[in-house]
């Protein structure tokens, strides 16, 4: 599928053109090239220019490039304000770790203003006294985030919420980030325009959901969401006040530690004003708590377009059927036997018979085709198809095929 298609009309108020085209070049997958004739980066590490993060973000102007050497960085955190920047690890990984210290008493880093693209760091360890300490607290603008890693926080990634900021994740990992009080989330997406969320890794949640999202528009696609031994997170993906939702190419798993029978869960917390839409293709849904356990609760309040095809179910949970009034095709139920090695969370087919190659055509959602053209790949990452999704379920290929 294409995103940057699905995201011409997220919301009421289109994207101005240059997001549009900005966001189309994200959803391929491309980093933005930085402006021509740009001045030499900045560089920050032991001996360079700043050896601080946090002197780096006050000198930083507009358009300018970030590199920080490889290490860990103690109580760095910093604000960041330019209309583009871009900040990236050179050498290897850049860890960065709270050690008690919160920019704004809100996060390790707090993003606000512009266009923002960062990589290759990793957040821990954000205590703040409003309980919200966030490895990244991003507020306004656009941001884009790849090959991060969130953990250990009272909130991995927590957005504002500005009605015109856009988040992009992509190959990033949020794991045990959790609050004295629970109510923690893993990523957290405010009311802003749009979420993308792809081959992320999200687990361990404790109380919290692994991801929610009050975004007009959310594309959550080819991810894995699993609660995993040990973890005991609430909802593992959830919309509380609707909006247009596709989710396609997700293994989300739910764990028998959940307190909350409910995989995917879809304006809990009431609708905003605005189009309802859940479209739910092409996931690995798997339930271990059984008893009164939903794949899918669909809250009443609003007509929402709801299509659920080419999913793949494990468990006892009710059927996706259950959610209410929808288009409902193809959703087969597998024993966990038809899995490589559902112990251990690998859900590709053990074989072309357990899950067989008979999926129908899902359609096409805002002009664009629903099928994925992506799989996720472990650890957080992402594989092209060779053909056409042609199995129900996330993952296409066949165990040691």
């Amino acid at each position: 599928m294409c995103p940057a298609q699905l995201l011409r009309r997220p919301h009421p108020r289109p994207p101005r053109p240059d997001r549009r085209r900005a966001l189309a070049a994200l959803a391929a997958g491309a980093l933005l090239p930085h402006a021509a004739g740009a001045a030499a980066p900045l560089q920050v590490g032991p001996g360079r220019r700043f050896e601080r993060i946090a002197d780096a973000a006050r000198a930083a102007r507009d358009g300018d490039v970030v590199e920080v050497d490889a290490g860990e960085y103690r109580g760095d955190v910093a604000v960041f304000s330019q209309r583009r920047l871009t900040l990236r690890a050179v050498g290897g990984r850049v860890r960065l770790v709270a050690a008690g210290q919160a920019a704004e008493d809100k996060a390790i880093w707090v993003l606000r203003g512009g266009e923002f693209e960062v990589q290759g760091f990793d957040f821990e360890g954000c205590r703040v006294d409003s309980r919200n300490g966030a490895g990244i607290r991003f507020e306004r603008g656009r941001l884009v985030a790849r090959d991060c890693g969130f953990f250990a926080n009272e909130m991995g990634l927590l957005t504002s919420n500005d009605p015109e900021a856009e988040l992009v994740v992509e190959r990033c990992e949020f794991a045990h980030n959790l609050r004295p009080d629970g109510h923690n989330h893993q990523l957290y997406a405010g009311t802003i325009r749009t979420l993308i969320a792809r081959g992320c890794w999200l687990h361990h949640g404790t109380v919290g959901h692994l991801l929610k999202s009050r975004a007009a528009s959310s594309l959550v696609l080819n991810n894995r969401l699993t609660d995993e031994r040990g973890g005991r997170s609430s909802y593992e993906l959830e919309f509380p006040n609707g909006g247009v939702a596709v989710v396609v190419g997700n293994l989300i798993q739910q764990s028998p530690g959940t307190d909350n029978p409910i995989v995917v869960s879809f304006g809990a917390e009431g609708y905003r004003p605005g189009p309802q839409a859940l479209m739910l293709v092409h996931n690995t849904l798997v339930d271990e708590r059984g008893g009164d356990s939903r794949f899918l609760r669909v809250a009443p309040g609003a007509e929402v377009e709801l299509r659920a095809v080419n999913n793949l179910l494990c468990g006892e949970a009710q059927a996706l059927e259950a959610a209410g009034p929808g288009e409902y095709r193809h959703n087969p139920r597998v024993a966990r036997s038809a899995f490589a090695d559902a112990a251990e969370y690998d859900y590709h087919p053990a074989d072309a018979r357990a899950v067989p190659a008979d999926a129908v055509d899902c359609g096409r959602f805002r002009g664009a085709d629903l099928a994925p053209t992506f799989e996720y790949r472990h650890p957080r990452g992402l594989a092209p198809l060779a053909g056409a999704a042609r199995r129900p379920g996330a993952l296409q290929q066949i165990a040691h095929a």
